[in-house]
């Protein structure tokens, strides 16, 4: 039996709520089936199409005739973290009843620690909400003052800040939770990210959006997790990706991976992030592991027969 911290990827998720539900009842009979085999579940998830239309929808009913309140952008944040979480543990809850297996699950809002002069505040990057023409994006950038950027062929989307997590503010009572047999649901999103500038001080949401594997990486060394699970749309980690000469990596050490990274292999949007948090996660939690899979094939990548695992070695 295993303390697995579980990294959702955007791909078991979706752009409305209909859709999520109807990907979130597949993904939960994954999840369960892991549960079944005796492992300890934290998940995690992504929020960055969900906290954009919050945001968006926010903005668009403030500014209206009906003039409802403007909802700063952790709020937005957080309403993402309920929402996405109220379905996930619903949908959890729904198949341990199927299978007649008695669990709790409960969601977790959770904040995470950042540092207000990290250089992330001043070079946004994290793609949020839905795509727009450039000439859209123009107009709402000389509006709003946001920052947008094309994002992979498929049109502009507005970014914010990613600053490292430094610390889960929440951690003790979600390692409680899930040591008692529970399954737990946290650090959606990343986290809410938080400043505390001193010790007096309270803590103040800023906006930005927190890399969620890099805050699951943090998250799975502070519960003391056996292994670091990120479920992508991939079965593993590959080199030359798309080209003839692919090739599937079944075990990564370390400085091998570093090696890759250096030799620019993973692609900074999306699987470069995820080998960086299980380097962090490894380096910092001895004889511990992270693996790196896809969502179907997560319960037979733990069985060793697929995904790629990163070793301290």
């Amino acid at each position: 039996m295993s303390k697995i911290v579980v990294a959702l990827g955007g791909n078991a998720l979706g752009k409305t709520p209909e859709e999520q539900l109807s990907l979130l009842e597949k993904t939960s009979k994954i999840i369960v089936d892991l549960i079944k085999k005796g492992h300890k579940i934290v998940l995690t998830h992504g929020n960055g199409p969900q906290v954009g239309q919050i945001a968006l929808a926010m903005e668009y009913s403030s500014g209206s005739e009906v003039k409802t309140p403007y909802m700063p952008f952790p709020e937005c944040g957080s309403m993402s973290q309920g929402y996405i979480g109220y379905q996930l543990q619903q949908c959890i809850q729904d198949e341990l009843e199927r299978q007649k297996i008695k669990k709790n699950c409960v969601t977790i809002i959770t904040q995470v620690l950042v540092d207000s002069k990290d250089k992330a505040f001043s070079n946004p990057t994290k793609p949020i909400g839905m795509f727009y023409t450039k000439e859209e994006a123009d107009e709402i950038a000389k509006e709003k003052g946001y920052t947008f950027i094309e994002d992979a062929g498929r049109g502009y989307r507005r970014v914010v800040p990613s600053p490292l997590p430094i610390d889960i503010i929440e951690k003790e009572v979600i390692g409680q939770i899930v040591d008692n047999d529970n399954i737990v649901i946290a650090v959606g999103g990343g986290g809410i990210p938080v400043i505390k500038e001193d010790r007096i001080k309270l803590l103040e949401g800023v906006e930005a959006v927190i890399d969620k594997d890099r805050s699951a990486a943090l998250l799975a060394k502070e519960i003391d997790a056996d292994m670091l699970l990120i479920l992508t749309a991939v079965d593993k980690v590959y080199i030359n990706y798309n080209k003839e000469n692919q090739q599937g990596l079944s075990k990564l050490t370390i400085n091998e991976a570093k090696k890759y990274i250096d030799n620019g292999e993973f692609a900074k949007g999306s699987m470069l992030p995820k080998v960086e948090a299980c380097i962090d996660f490894v380096s910092k939690s001895p004889n511990k592991v992270a693996l790196i899979t896809s969502l179907d094939e997560a319960n037979n990548a733990i069985s060793g027969n697929n995904g790629t695992l990163i070793v301290n070695e």
